[in-house]
Formats: structure tokens, sequence, C-alpha cells
């Protein structure tokens, strides 16, 4: 077959010329970091894309070889912070996002910064999801929670999901993270809300009604209480800015 004898010249080329891929243990040390949100270890193992040794030839063309190598990272990255709890529409829409990114991008330099910029937005993400330890039980509510941040539901539901019984989720995560399941509930809406007047054209109204808070007055109120400033000042203060700016302002 013909891809039979591409694949033995291929081999065959690379052997003869010490090309080598990256060894799988290395590759899953990088990701299972960024799964971690773990940023130091993140930038340690991190190497400039196109400086990076291992790296295979998807096409001859040094743009193109760069453009689908960042297609596949940001691929790999999506599918292990998913797994890390970062909400699958979170996920992917970013994803997509840093794909059509890197679909504009002419040059190498640029595809790598992009590909750096896009490690440390996923890193830091998973970084705010895994500040702290939490039992099997209140990580999948707190799943529950992220991956339902748009649709109504309810704390029994949560339970159900957590296999426990309201009352015993209400107590448990009070005792491990502090504060009750509507805190919580409510701080994630904020976060989800900042993304979207972040990144997003969507209005105020909108995005109170698509998290679904009672009214627009309670939104402004909530949003004020966990974020310091109203929703309008938020946008024009951070609006297109990275995700992790704010945190370095603080």
């Amino acid at each position: 077959m013909q891809k039979d004898k591409e694949l033995h010249d291929a081999l065959y080329y690379q052997t003869e010329n010490n090309i080598y891929h990256s060894r799988y243990e290395d590759e899953v040390n990088f990701y299972s970091a960024v799964k971690k949100g773990d940023i130091k270890t993140v930038k340690k193992l991190m190497t400039p894309l196109e400086s990076k040794e291992g790296l295979g030839q998807l096409s001859k063309k040094p743009v193109n070889n760069l453009r689908y190598h960042f297609i596949v990272t940001t691929a790999l990255v999506t599918r292990y912070c998913t797994e890390g709890g970062l909400p699958f529409e979170t996920a992917y829409t970013l994803s997509d996002l840093y794909i059509q990114a890197v679909d504009k991008c002419a040059s190498e330099e640029s595809i790598t910064a992009l590909h750096q910029e896009m490690i440390v937005d996923f890193t830091t993400r998973m970084s705010n999801l895994t500040t702290t330890a939490t039992s099997p039980q209140i990580t999948l509510a707190k799943k529950f929670i992220r991956e339902n941040i748009y649709n109504q539901f309810y704390e029994d539901e949560i339970a159900d999901f957590a296999g426990l019984t309201p009352s015993y989720l209400s107590t448990l995560f009070k005792k491990e993270t502090g504060q009750t399941i509507k805190n919580f509930i409510l701080k994630e809406k904020v976060e989800e809300a900042k993304n979207l007047l972040r990144f997003s054209d969507k209005s105020y109204i909108d995005i109170s009604v698509c998290l679904n808070f009672s009214s627009h007055s309670h939104f402004i109120a909530t949003f004020k209480k966990y974020a310091g400033m109203t929703p309008k000042d938020y946008r024009t203060k951070y609006y297109g800015k990275k995700f992790d700016e704010e945190k370095e302002e603080k």
C-alpha cells in the first residue's frame, strides 16, 4: 500500500537524521500540569513552539506546520481541562477562539506567542478551579454547577449528581469550602459574567437572563458584591483584556 511505503520512508528519514517525537511521558507531564493549574511547572516544561524538539512534520511549510501543531496542542489542552473540571462550553468555545486566532497568524513568531498565551490562559483558568482540595462528592457538585451555569437547576439535582442527600451535601459543602452552595453558585455566575463582559458584546440584560438571575437589579447587586464594581465598570476596565490581567492588578 502507498501509505506503508510513505510510512517506511518517513521512519527511515527520521532515523537517519536523528528526528524523534517528544516522549509520551514528557507530554503527559506537561498536559497534567496544565490540568492541575500548576503555572510554575507549566512554564518550566513549556518551550517556544518553533524551537520545540520532537515536533513532528505536519506540513513542509514552516508556518503551516506550526499552525497545525498549535491546533493539536489546543485540542489536547481542551480535553485535559474539561476532564479537570473546566466547564465544557467554556473550554471548547475558548478552544474555537484560539484556533480562529491562529488561522489569522502569518508568521512563526506570532503563532509561538499565541501558543504561549493559550497555554497560560487555560492553566490560569484551571488554577482558579483547583485552589482548594475537596472530597470526590464536592468535586462532583462543583462540576455539576459549572457545567450547568447557563441552566436553571436546584440543589436536589446537584445532590443527586454527587450521590448525596440534599441535607448532607449542604453540610459537607459548607464544611469543605467554608461557604454555602448558594453563595458558590452566585460566585460562579459572577465569574462567568466576567468572561462575557470581557470577551462578548452581550448586553447586561442578556447576561443577566442567560445566567438565570431573578432580575437585572439582582444581577447588578450580586456582581458588585463579589466583583467589587458594577458590570458596566468592569466591562469598561477589562473589555478585551487577557484573562489573567485582573489577577495581576490585585
